[in-house]
């Protein structure tokens, strides 16, 4: 090149760093280049990305601060300068769209171990080493994918264990630290024998002085997490969520259960016990709601405004006078949210839902409200996985035949398919079993709802046993204010 150049250069390493060079190795080599070829380079525009994949070009923020600039008015260089392609992109898609991008700014694309020849044969060229490196990176990601879930499927660990367990040197089996597992079996236990949810629990280990490995204190989530943990009845779980997201979950039928080689903290039997009431938790406390330990009355949480469908908070003062009062209100009137007030006293509300459970014993007839958890749970998501798992085993048999898989590996997959399909169809035959409401249920339910009532006037049951037991049967309760009436969702219990 004749003239001098601005130019930018692009570094990235890898998460696996497969036999790449190092940052520093490369920017060495492209600064080089840079010079022998005029090519001026400004510091701000060296661009290193370490330990990020190049699967995905959004998720990569050196790479998206460098095409700010280049689209940018000041148009501050006319060339960046790569290792390799594959550092600019692994995906051949993104590629062709970034470049593009790029070429309408008069900017090129340069790799320095990579020299093309200029005409349409060397942008064919080019097209074949970007087709090349994005087919690198997905065998790569099959082969990783494929080794992690070989190990798991041997039982083996692959991650820090959780708390409870420790790696020592040389044993490549989690190994159980005594003063932590004593804290399990309590967390454990506290749940599931003495009623405590996991916000009583979290907060009663915090006063008690007792913190996570980290040193923090433990929190409701964390509580949770331990108490759905299959590694602590000796299970090893894998394949849960997608990618190195925390939020995003695959389908129940893709995660792999194998009994692990450590040794469990707590019995199956227990882990199950567990798991059954959390799953009951779900239908009578959503997973965003507050503990019903933090309530100030035993309607809270229960009653929505029929404006907004917001839930009515509960209040508590004293008038003029120093009489103390009580009463409940749409949280988002409070908050400008919603233009209805649904203000309403305690006492008034207290009467009109006793009013309604004496209405429901007395009731000639009866109709419940279909829920996710209930009797009257809907089988549709359950019918469609099952189809899911036919359309799977028809893409196992297909790889079989065509040679992509062993025939041990065609059996251990045709066997994990074969448990996941028994489960399904064991939890379809229970809800269609419960959905057959018979008068017998109906008449337990009554005399249930009436011990409630008695239950409600009890100044020695807590306002957390009455909240749950008024989300037993209720679904919810919506509070109509303009026609000062109560409506309520009852589910049979």
């Amino acid at each position: 090149m004749s003239r001098y150049l601005t130019g930018a250069i692009y570094i990235r390493v890898s998460t696996t760093k497969q036999d790449e060079l190092s940052p520093d190795t490369q920017k060495r080599l492209l600064l080089e280049y840079a010079q022998k070829n005029n090519i001026l380079i400004n510091d701000s525009f060296i661009f290193i990305e370490d330990g990020i994949s190049g699967k995905n070009a959004d998720k990569r923020p050196e790479f998206q601060k460098m095409i700010a600039y280049s689209k940018s008015k000041e148009h501050p260089f006319d060339v960046i300068l790569v290792w390799k392609f594959s550092r600019f992109a692994r995906n051949q898609e993104e590629s062709i769209v970034y470049k593009s991008l790029l070429k309408k700014n008069n900017i090129d694309v340069v790799s320095i171990s990579e020299p093309l020849m200029e005409g349409p044969f060397g942008s064919l060229i080019e097209r074949i080493i970007e087709w090349m490196d994005e087919y690198y990176s997905i065998r790569l990601s099959g082969e990783v994918t494929r080794g992690m879930t070989e190990k798991a499927m041997r039982g083996g660990f692959q991650s820090k264990p959780p708390y409870g367990y420790r790696m020592i040197p040389g044993n490549p089996i989690p190994d159980i630290v005594p003063e932590e597992s004593k804290v399990v079996k309590e967390i454990f236990d506290m749940y599931l024998n003495q009623g405590k949810s996991a916000f009583d629990i979290a907060k009663f280990l915090s006063v008690s002085g007792i913190t996570t490995r980290k040193g923090n204190p433990f929190r409701k989530a964390t509580v949770t997490y331990m108490l759905t943990n299959p590694f602590y009845c000796g299970i090893v779980r894998w394949n849960v969520r997608t990618g190195n997201s925390r939020r995003t979950f695959r389908s129940e039928n893709e995660w792999i259960n194998v009994k692990g080689s450590h040794e469990p903290i707590i019995s199956k039997e227990l882990f199950d016990k567990v798991q059954d009431k959390l799953s009951l938790q779900k239908q009578t406390c959503p997973p965003k709601s507050r503990p019903a330990s933090s309530y100030s009355h035993y309607l809270s949480g229960l009653i929505h405004c029929s404006n907004c469908g917001g839930v009515l908070v509960s209040s508590k003062g004293r008038n003029t006078n120093g009489k103390s009062y009580g009463n409940f209100n749409c949280t988002n009137y409070s908050k400008g949210g919603c233009l209805v007030s649904h203000a309403i006293s305690h006492k008034k509300a207290e009467a009109a839902i006793k009013l309604s459970l004496e209405d429901f014993v007395n009731a000639k007839e009866v109709t419940f409200a279909k829920t996710a958890f209930g009797k009257f749970a809907d089988t549709s998501f359950l019918q469609t996985s099952l189809s899911k798992l036919e359309s799977k085993e028809r893409r196992m048999k297909d790889a079989y035949a065509n040679g992509i898989d062993t025939l041990d590996e065609y059996r251990e997959n045709k066997e994990l398919l074969l448990m996941e399909r028994k489960k399904i169809q064991k939890e379809l035959d229970l809800l269609r079993l419960s959905n057959e409401i018979s008068a017998r249920d109906i008449v337990l339910m009554k005399q249930y709802v009436e011990s409630l009532i008695e239950l409600l006037d009890s100044d020695d049951i807590s306002i957390a046993e009455k909240n749950a037991a008024l989300k037993s049967i209720m679904k919810d309760i919506l509070f109509d204010k303009a026609n000062n009436r109560f409506i309520v969702h009852y589910y049979l219990s």
